[in-house]
């Protein structure tokens, strides 16, 4: 029962935590990384990090990178700038509204860096087929970056699509990152990409004339393209926001989705099932090129622009990941109560545990540090992105305190709630509990994070024991809720 004294047997299996943030995760957004116009342009970073350019394959907006102005600085037709995404690149470029860079081969995706690449500078990631697997450490910036508002764009292509011989497509590739990432692999986006070869077809929209994909200010969709493609299965149960836009010929529903879209955290995601619909069938010289971008019997600019500017936030100033300057509210935290084990959180070996020495205080999992009755240190961390817009911004924790010292005078045993940046500096300290907090149950405890909108932080819980009596800070059910 919560509340009495008692030494603690740590857990030291599968849940020790696994250090999943890497030192860069947590970062204070800088005003550089904002261009001039803010207030108006999106800015959409296309790898090609991940031999999107391998075999015939040309999937980059120009060969100037990581910026295509080099090339051409106000383009006006395709071939001002080259590459297989070039009328993809140029449209967007001649509204004004868009900054465009390109992640260059040899580069790594990253979240929360110093590079003028780094997913923080952007609104909208654009993975055009990739060809080669994510690492873990670009896994947790995709999926963080996404989670603290940005758009992801997954186009995909049909099962055996090896162009580098390395063993993965693009099939396999987008399921490793949506099932073996740190943040979230549970189904995070509500779907799963099909392991299927469609030779060609002309997917139909659904009757939706809301959708702003659909119907959007670069036109309406209708249908689209598989010149050897794949679907998407649609899980709904996992995600409730997960939208399937346009189907496979004799298919709706949770099956056979060409085109979906979804939500996940504060940020937009899109799936496409095939890459031949961004094809404007010019690029680089020795590719095998083909023209779906202006194929006559669908309306594919439309759906890729249009989406493009859904993911991108149209309508409202940039942000970068969630630092933009509207606010959806939401709940902020991964694995907020524990209940998918050490994921998302950093902590100390055993923090996050279903151990029977403490309780929950929902479900089977919780946080529990210190508790040895000897000098140690326990740490809990994840970092967050506020968005600019928010007014309000509360951190809420329940915590209970049980000890086996009987002062009433002297806090032994400490539990320290701060608030981080990248370099580790403490930029403000919500509150330090004790050994004197020590009661039956648990407490709920709430903090105004709103100082730190349109920033990048990490929240840490630090328990410091003292070397003889053990005090145990026991916490649960976490959450960021912002408006």
């Amino acid at each position: 029962m919560l509340g009495h004294t008692r030494f603690r047997h740590r857990l030291t299996t599968a849940l020790a935590a696994l250090g999943l943030l890497t030192a860069g995760a947590a970062v204070q957004a800088t005003a550089t990384a904002t261009p001039a116009h803010a207030a108006t342009t999106h800015r959409i970073l296309f790898d090609n990090a991940h031999a999107e350019t391998a075999g015939n394959a040309d999937w980059i907006i120009s060969t100037s990178q990581p910026d295509p102005l080099g090339q051409n600085s106000s383009p006006s037709a395709e071939t001002d700038w080259t590459g297989a995404l070039s009328s993809w690149g140029v449209a967007l470029q001649k509204t004004g509204s868009y900054s465009q860079k390109t992640l260059p081969s040899g580069s790594s995706l990253s979240y929360g860096g110093s590079s003028t690449t780094d997913l923080s500078n952007f609104d909208t990631l654009v993975l055009p087929e990739p060809n080669t697997l994510f690492t873990t450490a670009e896994k947790t910036a995709i999926m963080n970056f996404v989670k603290n508002g940005g758009g992801l764009f997954m186009i995909s292509d049909h099962t055996g699509a090896d162009r580098n011989n390395d063993g993965y497509d693009a099939v396999e590739i987008f399921n490793d990152l949506m099932t073996n990432n740190s943040v979230d692999s549970t189904d995070p986006f509500g779907f799963s990409v099909d392991s299927l070869s469609i030779s060609s077809d002309y997917p139909t929209a659904i009757s939706d004339s809301t959708d702003p994909v659909l119907h959007g200010s670069f036109g309406t969709v209708t249908k689209s393209l598989i010149a050897s493609g794949t679907t998407a299965t649609l899980k709904p149960s996992d995600n409730s926001s997960v939208k399937g836009l346009l189907y496979r010929t004799g298919y709706s529903g949770n099956t056979g989705a060409f085109f979906a879209t979804s939500t996940f955290g504060s940020g937009r995601v899109a799936f496409w099932g095939d890459s031949s619909p961004i094809d404007d069938g010019t690029g680089q010289s020795g590719n095998t090129l083909y023209d779906g971008w202006n194929d006559s019997g669908a309306t594919n600019a439309a759906l890729a622009l249009n989406a493009t500017a859904w993911l991108a936030g149209a309508g409202t100033s940039s942000g970068g990941g969630g630092g933009s300057g509207t606010c959806t509210a939401a709940q902020l935290l991964g694995n907020n109560g524990f209940e998918s084990g050490a994921t998302t959180w950093s902590a100390t070996s055993g923090v996050i545990t279903n151990s029977t020495g403490e309780s929950a205080r929902t479900g089977s999992y919780y946080a529990w540090l210190n508790g040895y009755g000897s000098a140690n240190t326990d740490t809990l961390s994840q970092s967050v992105t506020i968005p600019s817009g928010c007014t309000t911004a509360t951190l809420s924790f329940y915590l209970h305190v049980d000890t086996a010292e009987t002062t009433t005078s002297t806090a032994y045993d400490t539990l320290k709630v701060q608030v981080l940046n990248s370099s580790g500096t403490v930029l403000g300290t919500l509150a330090t509990y004790s050994n004197l907090n020590a009661a039956g149950g648990y407490t709920q405890r709430s903090f105004s994070l709103a100082s730190y909108a349109g920033q990048t932080v990490t929240l840490k819980f630090t328990g410091t024991e003292g070397s003889t009596l053990q005090t145990s800070f026991v916490i649960d059910d976490t959450a960021l809720n912002v408006s």
